[in-house]
């Protein structure tokens, strides 16, 4: 299984085939071929070097809530009325 990560397009390359995308401070180059060239800004999920849906905001907030339950319950310091209000 593979998690896909939200990323955001900071830099077009190669008529927008490449992406340069940031999480975090952490940079990384993507293959946007799935997805065709997206606008600086732009939010994308990441797996294995692809760039492999383009995220709205709303979905962005509930994956970011998810990424954080998880590193919380990592942590040992998971709080279910803290994460994932949604589903209340």
């Amino acid at each position: 299984m593979c998690l896909s990560v939200p990323m955001q397009v900071v830099e077009n390359l190669a008529d927008g085939d490449l992406a340069i995308v940031e999480r975090a401070g952490r940079r990384q180059q993507v293959n946007m071929l799935l997805v065709g060239p997206q606008g600086l800004g732009t939010w994308v999920l990441v797996a294995l070097g692809f760039a492999k849906e383009v995220v709205e905001p709303g979905e962005l907030a509930l994956i970011e809530d998810a990424l954080a339950a998880l590193a919380a319950s990592l942590d040992g310091d998971y709080d279910p009325a803290t994460h994932f209000r949604d589903l209340a």
